[in-house]
């Protein structure tokens, strides 16, 4: 059988053994037997992931999103998985900053006033001299430290090994209470779950700033609401996800939520395009893909 790649119409090219699907196509169960190089589904969509158990030919599950944790959890045994590694990392670092300013200029805040005209001048915390921790240094935690440099903040970034003089998990108690902000952006695993917990928040210094443009599960929202008011947060993303409406969130004090936007702009398409094209040639070609999974974490 003559293996096919399948790839959602949004990035496809259509090409030797490439199927281009729509977002709402059934796809047959000898298109599904033959694959052997999946690319589900990014937004929009229903979830496609599980439809990798009718695979028994595949060989790679190429994601368009930099996160993984909902389709490692249907990846067959012996298939490489891989992210969007370096596909998310301008746009979500562009709604990192800005929700870092949003939230220290108080403009989500003026935007509310507008609807009652009113006009409340008052002070502001710059973004100028903070202190900030990104907690994360791949491709996004790089990304955000660049972009961050430029507003005169001095920046240190956490991960789980140190390298280059970046922090470990085991310097949180020094490093948090110095912090004027922190920004997550670390992938969601069995370590990373509930990383910022009750105690990760009591930590924190009175009126700092948590910026989330992680997962939702990152971060213990239970423990997030009981801080809200003592500290700000600014997030992408929330546990559960969607929101519900009537969620304690929604009116919590200097709490900003997003709807997660990060990754969904339109830098979005090229960026997988090339990535998916130049991966799909790295299947054909026989040769080493990149951004893989680590099957353990």
């Amino acid at each position: 059988m003559q293996k096919i790649a399948l790839i959602p119409e949004i990035v496809g090219t259509p090409g030797p053994g490439v199927m281009i699907y729509g977002e709402d196509e059934r796809l047959s169960d000898e298109q599904l037997e033959s694959c052997g190089f999946f690319v589900p589904h990014y937004m929009g969509a229903e979830p496609n992931t599980h439809l990798m158990a009718r695979m028994p030919n595949l060989e790679v599950c190429q994601l368009l999103t930099a996160g993984f944790e909902h389709a490692r959890q249907f990846l067959p045994s012996g298939v490489t998985l891989c992210n969007a590694k370096g596909v998310h990392d301008a746009s979500t670092s562009e709604l990192a900053v800005g929700l870092i300013l949003a939230s220290q200029r108080g403009i989500d805040d003026a935007a509310r006033a507008m609807a009652s005209g009113t006009w409340d001048h008052h002070p502001h915390e710059s973004l100028a001299d903070r202190r900030v921790l990104v907690i994360g240094a791949g491709g996004v935690g790089r990304a955000i430290h660049d972009r961050l440099l430029p507003f005169e903040v001095t920046i240190r970034m956490m991960a789980r090994a140190s390298r280059d003089g970046i922090a470990t998990p085991d310097q949180l108690p020094v490093l948090l209470p110095q912090c004027d902000i922190v920004v997550i952006a670390v992938p969601l695993d069995d370590t990373t779950r509930h990383l910022v917990n009750a105690e990760f928040l009591s930590q924190m210094r009175d009126g700092a700033l948590l910026v989330n443009v992680s997962r939702g599960a990152v971060v213990d929202t239970q423990a997030m609401l009981a801080e809200a008011g003592r500290l700000r947060f600014a997030l992408d993303v929330t546990d559960p996800e969607p929101l519900p409406a009537d969620h304690p969130l929604w009116s919590s004090p200097h709490v900003l939520i997003t709807p997660h936007l990060g990754g969904n702009t339109s830098a979005f398409v090229p960026r997988a395009r090339r990535l998916v094209l130049e991966q799909f040639g790295r299947w054909a070609g026989g040769q080493p893909l990149d951004a893989v999974v680590p099957l353990v974490l």
